[in-house]
């Protein structure tokens, strides 16, 4: 990326600790029938070591992104890595399942730190190295991509040959490293805030970051029906927290999330949505078309894993050449470029409805690969554009959360569409919401300009 040796190691440095997120977030997926066992669990509470992970992740980006704002991203990242690799050397020792979740989810608030810091990272890193911002978002993102298809790869392995405790173990030289290099070669922090501890304490809107985190969790969990008897008690109390969060934000001086500049911020409220809904396309066929493979094609799940590795392969291709391209032609027409792209994919995967043999499927997750890389990498970098520089830390963390709105939104409407199983039936009424979202996200996408916020 540079000629300055310290700079290419530092934006190492950050796609290492990006990658720690993504990568245990579909590594664990492989360990459930082992967890099972050795802790004595029935799949629905096997599942809580992913949700826990899930809801942490979701609801700690923004969090996490605010603090590295305040304080310093450099800060935050290394403290992050720390609690990573204190957290994973210690949770293998865990005497029951319910520390285990518990581990899961500090874990995933030590990795949120990562991708909120490192964003704010970039520009420093940019000027430093004299090129544009989007190349060093296009390598967290590729690590991040890279890290997510390889997961249940390496995870199939650690597991088969050491033990899901290896799952935790792995982390703690990556973690490590990631805070090393971090450490040696990123740019110190700019003058933060201080003061006392209780002015930090006052100025930090401890209730309104509850209230948003709170609000979140309802809402995460009833859509995800992890207590189905409670789902809409649930519901309404995250509708009514998010009222009260809302009127809070508006009325504190120093806001968590500053809603009025927010809804004034037009370019990243339309990057927010547009952002989300594409995150459920992909998510339909990162969650839905595996499923089909096993139950449809009677495919075993390693070969369905392999099945899917061109996806990531062709997404890592594909974001250098979006970088390049939003360079000469823009970020907008790149980004409404990879939406119609999308749309074409999309349609094509109504194909399987006649058709799983393997080479068919492997072209098709290829071709999925490419929108998936031009488009995350073209909404990341409207979404570095459109806002202010000490606000970034958070306005990532929030870009992240869309992630996690569009993956539940698609595992909600798979449900819906495929109650009785995901078959080739099944299949077509999935294509044909897929094909919906996009054209929603391509509307959203036309209105966004790129200008700074």
């Amino acid at each position: 990326m540079s000629n300055k040796p310290r700079t290419a190691l530092a934006v190492a440095g950050l796609s290492l600790g990006t990658a720690l997120n993504p990568l245990n977030s579909s590594m664990i997926a492989v360990a459930l029938v082992v967890l099972r066992a050795d802790f004595g669990l029935d799949v629905a509470a096997v599942t809580w070591v992913i949700t826990s992970f899930y809801l942490a992740s979701a609801a700690g980006q923004p969090v996490m992104g605010r603090l590295a704002d305040r304080f310093g991203p450099r800060r935050m990242f290394m403290l992050g890595m720390a609690l990573v690799a204190i957290t994973c050397a210690l949770a293998p020792l865990a005497p029951n399942f319910a520390l285990l979740c518990v581990a899961r989810a500090v874990m995933a608030l030590g990795t949120a730190t990562a991708y909120p810091s490192a964003v704010v990272m970039v520009g420093a890193l940019a000027h430093e190295a004299k090129v544009d911002t989007a190349r060093p978002l296009g390598r967290l993102q590729m690590a991040n991509t890279s890290a997510a298809a390889v997961g249940p790869v390496v995870g199939g392995l650690l597991v088969g040959f050491v033990g899901w405790e290896s799952l935790f173990l792995i982390n703690v030289p990556l973690a490590l490293a990631a805070l090393l290099i971090v450490r040696k070669a990123a740019p110190p922090d700019k003058v933060r805030e201080h003061g006392s501890v209780a002015e930090l304490v006052r100025d930090s809107d401890v209730p309104g970051i509850a209230g948003f985190i709170g609000a979140l969790l309802l809402v995460m969990m009833a859509a995800l029906n992890v207590a189905p008897d409670y789902r809409w008690l649930m519901l309404a109390a995250g509708t009514v927290l998010a009222a009260l969060f809302a009127w809070r934000e508006l009325r504190f001086a120093k806001p968590f999330l500053d809603l009025r500049l927010l809804g004034r911020n037009r370019p990243l409220m339309l990057i927010y949505l547009a952002f989300a809904v594409f995150s459920s396309v992909y998510y339909f066929v990162f969650f839905g078309l595996p499923q089909l493979l096993q139950e449809a094609g009677g495919y075993d799940p390693g070969v369905v894993g392999l099945l899917m590795l061109p996806l990531a392969g062709m997404s890592v291709t594909a974001t250098p050449w979006a970088v390049s391209a939003m360079g000469r032609f823009g970020v907008r027409r790149v980004l409404l470029a990879g939406v119609v792209l999308l749309t074409v994919v999309a349609a094509l995967m109504w194909l399987l409805t006649g058709t799983l043999a393997i080479p068919f499927v492997v072209v098709l997750t290829a071709l999925m690969g490419v929108p998936y890389g031009t488009v995350s990498i073209a909404s990341n970098q409207g979404m570095f554009l459109s806002t202010r520089p000490q606000d970034r830390g958070v306005a990532a963390g929030i870009y992240q959360t869309c992630r996690y709105v569009g993956a539940i939104t698609a595992t909600v409407m798979i449900g819906v569409f495929a109650a009785g199983g995901v078959h080739q039936e099944s299949w077509m009424r999935m294509v044909l919401a897929m094909l919906v979202l996009c054209a929603l996200t391509f509307g959203i996408s036309v209105f966004w300009r790129q200008q700074k916020a």
